[in-house]
């Protein structure tokens, strides 16, 4: 088994991931970035609608719309973190360094829209392409930076801690700690040790468990799964978002249908024109994302209509063209014209508004594994998630994290000690220790562990019957813990998912370990998770909503 030994194992290269190594190698760590796909693969390459940049005229009002939004369950230490951090955050890497092209007025100055939730404009965006504008510069700028091997095509396999891999059988008594991971590269079909002094969980989130979703292919909560099987502690994994505006095509692939229509003046109505969501909530069509997509959801089976439809006939046509060319280009390839026609709407999988528990600086209770981006919670979005915050914590939580991980990693001295000076103060980094850290201590100077031999074994999995579990898991987590919930439905799915696991747990022991088949493996594993959250919390709160039963 080859094996690669790195400062930083980052696993997932979409923004938190590749803003991190960024960092991290502009203070000397060397960082192995590895990703499934291509650069522009990942989850923040389809964000369309923006990101906050400043808090407006009020920054004590963006914390009271964060926490509005989340339904009061918010931590209020993550949210001033990012009111605080958010702008220098977007200053200093979006638009002094990599001079992103954010649309701006007549004047020269940023063009600000809003979305739902906000009481203010404070949205900085690239026409209806944010996401895709953002992380095309700052992967540019990952793959021209010394330090950093990015890996595509490589998906990891599993943590590796000194407990569980470890070939010193005397370390297994060390404190839990991570120590990089294996990776399967899907071109040879090779399975490597990397191992890494800190590894870093930004592997995205966990939409791709339900039937309809807005993730990309594979967003089925690898970093979740991952942490879950080393002892990692898990939060909030009950509220997952539903986008409520996801377009239903008459022909081909459904796609996310920007809230910056809504902030500009476009409004939810059925399929007479009424505009339902008046009766529901004060902001109506801007109202939280998890008001409007269960709305929807609930209005839809009222009156047993397909979809919703976004109504943009305030705006005019040269204004959509020109603010919305993505958009209007695909709805105009599938047949529809939204200048003059309404965009048929459902809602799908979008968020995680909970993951990996981490610290304000991105610290798990494992030691030397950290989580950022969506695979991480913080508790910034409580129970639901403010819209346009997504990009924005990717900066955050990759500067906090890599900030601390160079002190830290500064102060063990060894191997690192001819790290460049990154000006980073050590009061930046200061914290409480984590439960039992002071014990811990002392395994920052012990030798770098040997791993254990990986061993595949010779057969291959039936890849009909890994798309078929696939498939059932989707289905089951959409039908029985998907917007709308109940102690029954939940069982139902658990009962369903807990039986697909064993057999999936088969294919797993006794087949060659493929991407398809880890993406099962970890598929199931972090749906159970999200089941296990939901039938746990039995009050309706953000995006966790349970029917009563009676």
């Amino acid at each position: 088994m080859r094996t690669i030994e790195t400062d930083c194992l980052v696993l997932g290269a979409g923004l938190a991931g590749s803003a991190y190594a960024l960092h991290a190698a502009r203070a000397g760590l060397r960082v192995e970035l590895l990703s499934l796909a291509e650069p522009l693969a990942a989850n923040s390459d389809w964000a369309q609608g923006g990101i906050i940049y400043g808090a407006g005229s009020d920054p004590a009002q963006l914390a009271r719309d964060i926490l509005e939004a989340s339904a009061g369950t918010a931590n209020p230490a993550a949210i001033d973190q990012l009111v605080r951090e958010g702008p220098a955050a977007v200053k200093d890497l979006l638009l002094d360094e990599l001079h992103v092209d954010f649309d701006r007025r007549t004047d020269g100055e940023l063009d600000f829209t809003r979305e739902g939730g906000h009481r203010e404009r404070r949205i900085i965006h690239t026409r209806d392409t944010t996401g895709h504008s953002i992380l095309a510069a700052v992967a540019a700028k990952v793959d021209a930076t010394p330090g950093i091997t990015r890996r595509t095509g490589h998906v990891a396999v599993d943590l590796l801690t000194l407990s569980h891999n470890a070939a010193d059988p005397a370390q297994r008594y060390e404190p839990l700690t991570c120590f990089g991971g294996y990776a399967l590269d899907t071109a040879s079909g090779e399975v490597v040790a990397i191992t890494a002094r800190k590894t870093i969980l930004a592997t995205g989130g966990l939409g791709g468990i339900f039937l309809h979703s807005t993730n990309q292919p594979g967003s089925v909560g690898h970093g979740v799964a991952m942490a879950y099987r080393v002892g990692a502690r898990l939060i909030d994994l009950e509220y997952v978002q539903f986008h409520p505006t996801v377009f239903f095509p008459r022909d081909g692939a459904p796609f996310l249908i920007t809230e910056a229509l809504r902030g500009e003046g476009a409004v939810i109505v059925d399929a007479r024109g009424r505009r339902f969501m008046d009766q529901v909530h004060p902001l109506g069509s801007l109202a939280p994302r998890d008001i409007v997509a269960r709305s929807i959801s609930q209005h839809l089976a009222a009156t047993g209509d397909a979809c919703a439809f976004l109504d943009l006939s305030a705006l005019k046509p040269e204004f959509i063209r020109e603010r919305f060319p993505a958009i209007h280009a695909r709805c105009l390839a599938a047949g529809l014209d939204i200048t003059r026609e309404r965009i048929p709407v459902v809602p799908a999988a979008h968020f995680s508004c909970g993951g990996v528990h981490t610290d304000l600086q991105g610290r798990t209770n494992v030691r030397d594994l950290n989580a950022i981006g969506e695979t991480a919670c913080t508790g910034l979005h409580g129970a639901n998630r403010l819209a346009s915050t997504s990009l924005l914590e990717c900066l955050v939580s990759a500067r906090a994290a890599a900030n601390a991980d160079i002190v830290e990693l500064l102060s063990r001295g060894g191997a690192l000690a001819n790290v460049r000076n990154t000006n980073i103060p050590i009061e930046a980094a200061a914290r409480k220790p984590l439960p039992d850290e002071e014990a811990n201590v002392r395994i920052t100077n012990i030798a770098r562990p040997t791993p254990r031999e990986w061993r595949s074994p010779a057969k291959v999995a039936d890849p009909l019957l890994l798309q078929q579990d696939l498939h059932q898991i989707r289905q089951t987590m959409w039908n029985y813990a998907g917007i709308i919930r109940s102690p029954r439905r939940l069982a139902r799915a658990r009962r369903i998912l807990l039986e697909l696991r064993e057999d999936i747990q088969a294919f797993y022991r006794d087949c060659r370990p493929t991407r398809e088949l880890i993406e099962l493996r970890n598929a199931v594993q972090t749906a159970l998770l999200v089941v296990h959250a939901a039938s746990l919390n039995p009050v309706s709160k953000g995006c966790h909503y349970v029917a009563d039963e009676n």
